[in-house]
């Protein structure tokens, strides 16, 4: 008998802005991914502040689930989907975040795709912010930077609420919010990047602006939990955290004190804030030696408290180590970096494989604040190649999702209560780091490439099955 409960939601995860395309139709506007070139592991995507004709932007296009959406959730629905994790595109909504009225055409788009998901019994997982800031509120407001964009935010979710409130019951605020507290997160999630063009890997690091667009982002998410609680008792809103999980490389005590540090401010800050609805005691410390000052209005506090979710989200990929000495090799990460465990394997990106360090993570969380949760990112980008058959055998992925779902059991045994897990890129999709699509982490393949050309044609891989397989006996046959 399976070790997941019997309504576990197996699904896959997507992004609206790594696979819609359609970046420009039906009065949509632009985001901040529509205005990133593409890039690749050893040239890094920049973002422009205007559409240069001599560039690539890849997510114009995508793999145009805009008009492929049918086609996909019926792939999706052969693997036996009980969940698919997917994302509203602000600018559809509001083409530049700052309407009267929404938008229609967008609106319909969406009514259309969870019709179409709930045709096939799949239930939808929404994220309401996943990386698609519009692009018109960093030139006007330098993003969430602001306090303005709280009542743009709201005034989106208010419209997405009502309108889909009869077809989404799962919601997530932001997705990876604490990407924000890195350099990059000025480009992925608060905005903070008006008037910058260049390499998205040498953007200006304000920490000063950063973390306080992130307070602003709290709050926004917390309005939106406690209107929704309010107006929607049936909604579960939920929180998105970028796991990066990390250990001490040895056991000098400052390597530990220092590994600490790194987990509290990478992992746990937001969301302390989001589940616990205050800031932690240690962010005093940090914003003191890092010269940060967070102004915070009447009532925030309140707010915060008010606004906590129901259940916790995050992604895993990896894990890497921390150490205070200078003789250790540095690694290659998701988003963060840090030193390489001699103990793990990497991928062609360089990731360390760390698939025990899930059971782990989970217990961690689990442990800290004892809420329902979700694994909603987890997967492997690696170069797929045809075989002589012309298909893809990617046993690799297979390995790695095999490793990964067997630790999932092992915490579940120990007591974590897990309710669903949805893969990365259940279709070959854009990367966000990197704004290429050579990095594949699809069951399905798309014929597309980082030249933009491609005839966008879907394949089952290997992998489609085993999962088809694994979804079929709730977790059991990993075989």
């Amino acid at each position: 008998m399976s070790v997941f409960r019997e309504d576990f939601l197996w699904g896959g995860a997507c992004a609206a802005n790594q696979f819609e395309g359609a970046w420009d139709v039906d009065g949509k506007g632009a985001s901040v991914p529509d205005m990133c070139t593409n890039g690749s592991h050893t040239s890094p995507k920049w973002i422009t502040t205007a559409i240069r004709p001599d560039r690539l932007y890849p997510s114009h296009e995508a793999i145009d689930f805009y008009h492929h959406y049918e086609e996909d959730i019926a792939l999706f629905a052969e693997m036996g989907f009980k969940c698919f994790r997917t994302s509203i595109n602000w600018t559809r909504i509001f083409p530049t975040g700052m309407e009267a009225e929404p938008n229609e055409k967008g609106l319909e788009f969406y009514d259309k795709v969870f019709a179409c998901c709930k045709k096939y019994g799949i239930e939808p997982l929404v994220t309401i912010s996943h990386y698609e800031l519009p692009y018109a509120l960093v030139e006007k407001y330098n993003g969430w930077y602001s306090r303005e964009l709280i009542d743009l935010y709201m005034n989106y979710c208010k419209v997405i609420f009502e309108r889909y409130k009869d077809k989404v019951k799962y919601w997530l605020t932001f997705n990876e919010i604490n990407t924000g507290t890195m350099p990059l997160g000025a480009i992925l999630n608060t905005g903070t990047v008006q008037g910058y063009e260049g390499p998205v890997s040498q953007v200006p690091d304000n920490k000063q602006e950063r973390y306080q667009a992130l307070h602003h982002m709290f709050v926004a998410s917390a309005e939106a939990v406690a209107y929704a609680h309010e107006h929607y008792p049936q909604f579960q809103m939920g929180c998105m955290i970028c796991f990066v999980t990390s250990y001490a490389s040895t056991c000098d005590p400052d390597d530990v004190v220092a590994n600490q540090r790194q987990m509290q401010m990478m992992n746990w800050f937001c969301s302390d804030i989001h589940v616990r609805g205050e800031y932690p005691y240690y962010a005093k410390r940090f914003f003191e030696e890092n010269g940060i000052e967070i102004k915070a209005e009447p009532g925030d506090a309140e707010i915060l408290k008010k606004g906590t979710v129901d259940f916790y989200t995050f992604s895993y990929y990896m894990s890497n180590c921390i150490t205070t000495h200078t003789d250790g090799e540095k690694g290659d990460g998701n988003i963060i970096t840090g030193f390489k465990n001699p103990y793990l394997k990497s991928s062609d990106w360089g990731w360390q494989i760390d698939p025990k360090g899930l059971r782990y993570t989970l217990n961690e969380i689990y442990g800290r604040y004892g809420i329902p949760m979700m694994i909603v990112e987890n997967g492997l980008g690696a170069y797929d190649v045809k075989g002589e058959d012309g298909k893809i055998h990617d046993s690799y992925r297979i390995d790695y999702l095999r490793q990964h779902i067997e630790q999932m059991a092992e915490a579940v045994k120990d007591g974590v209560d897990l309710m669903g897990y949805t893969p990365w890129g259940c279709i070959d999709l854009v990367s966000a780091s990197t704004g290429e699509m050579a990095k594949r982490y699809g069951f399905i393949y798309v014929n597309k490439f980082d030249d933009g050309t491609g005839d966008l044609s879907r394949e089952r891989k290997d992998s489609f099955y085993w999962y088809k397989k694994v979804i079929a006996s709730n977790g059991e046959d990993l075989g």
